[in-house]
């Protein structure tokens, strides 16, 4: 900085480095092999789409597919005995007893967003490439269009793709050891200790990597009332309707909603927006992404509150349990369809229409409003 001033020794000069968006390229130490396709559930229109790109994969390009059990065994794809070689090909796992996390060389979505964050949730720790086709109904996160889907896949095949890093969140869900207790949940012959405390919340605790975090008052007709510390101090207490966490990828959802800014994915941050609050000075706020959030509820609130992590796993907080969250090390690799700018601004103004308003019209164009008035 100054003369006079340096970074303490300990502390990496790499937390100021400045990474060039367009240095972010999905490149291949190795040809892939493994292709992971996410359909839509319960969605008849893509049926043929699915049909059409397992068969380019797996003939013409011979992949080896990985498909959902339920979605290999639709009986729409039983009926059709044409596709009934390729599906006799698919590998077939069923979500929370499979574990694919390591033989997945490039996921695609076939939907809308909400595919994209399920095939997210697939994998806990490192996600392999996304590429998502815009088959759904609001497409933000979903570039790419499925009529020219042989000369994109093509293309990510080769290499040189752009890519945006889309940051989650890790959520640990301690449960109050109290509680249980008091429940007849503890396990035989365990005690209340400090040390079976450490023990049973590795057990109880809920580990979710997720986009958006929220928290709201459930069926309630109390206000939620719910505190919120920053690395372990207490920051503020939010009482509204609830409070929304999110990553900068899901700024542009909930968070858009209720009155947050939105921000490009490749900004390092967590967002802290306040739903309904009963105070004209709660704002939504940005906070680092290296912090740790914690959420509890307050000594004196008047009911419990509900979470759900990305509109899924919806679960209650009782008194004395505590959410912890922070900026996981595991992004989701969002291939891009142009660039990480190009794309971000045009889902900006196809899907949400940023700032559309019919244009002003030139002077030359406006009438004379004496020539009116006469």
């Amino acid at each position: 900085f100054f003369p006079k001033h340096f970074i303490r020794p300990g502390v990496s000069d790499t937390n100021w480095h400045i990474q060039d968006p367009a240095s972010q390229r999905l490149t291949w130490n190795k040809p892939p092999v493994n292709v992971l396709v996410i359909r839509k559930i319960r969605d008849e229109s893509l049926v043929e789409p699915f049909k059409e790109l397992c068969r380019f994969l797996v003939e013409e390009k011979q992949m080896m597919v990985y498909v959902e059990r339920r979605v290999a065994d639709d009986a729409t794809l039983s009926k059709d005995e044409a596709f009934g070689s390729i599906c006799n090909q698919l590998c077939t796992f069923r979500e929370g007893y499979d574990d694919i996390s390591d033989c997945i060389d490039l996921i695609i979505c076939l939907g809308g967003d909400g595919t994209l964050l399920y095939a997210s949730s697939l994998f806990q720790g490192s996600v392999p490439p996304v590429m998502a086709f815009h088959l759904g109904s609001l497409g933000f996160l979903t570039p790419f269009k499925f009529e020219s889907y042989k000369t994109e896949v093509a293309k990510v095949f080769e290499g040189n793709a752009a890519i945006t890093l889309r940051s989650r969140l890790k959520v640990k869900v301690v449960k109050d050891m109290l509680q249980i207790e008091h429940n007849g949940l503890l396990p035989h012959g365990h005690t209340n200790s400090e040390a079976d405390k450490v023990t049973l919340q590795l057990q109880v605790r809920a580990e979710i990597l997720t986009e958006e975090y929220s928290l709201d008052r459930g069926p309630s007709p109390y206000l939620s009332n719910v505190d919120l510390y920053l690395d372990g101090r207490l920051i503020t207490s939010v009482q509204g309707d609830g409070v929304i966490v999110s990553t900068p990828t899901g700024s542009t959802a909930y968070a858009a909603a209720a009155g947050a800014s939105m921000i490009h994915p490749n900004v390092p941050a967590i967002m802290v927006t306040p739903i309904c609050p009963h105070s004209l000075s709660f704002r939504p706020i940005v906070v680092p992404a290296g912090v740790e959030l914690m959420i509890t509820l307050s000594p004196d609130a008047r009911n419990t509150a509900w979470v759900s992590f990305d509109g899924r796993k919806r679960q209650e907080i009782q008194y004395g349990d505590c959410i912890k969250i922070t900026t996981s090390c595991y992004p989701v690799p969002s291939i891009c369809c142009h660039d990480l700018v190009y794309d971000w601004f045009e889902s900006l103004a196809q899907c949400l229409h940023w700032n559309v308003r019919k244009k002003q019209a030139r002077p030359a164009d406006m009438s004379d409003s004496s020539d009116t008035e006469n």
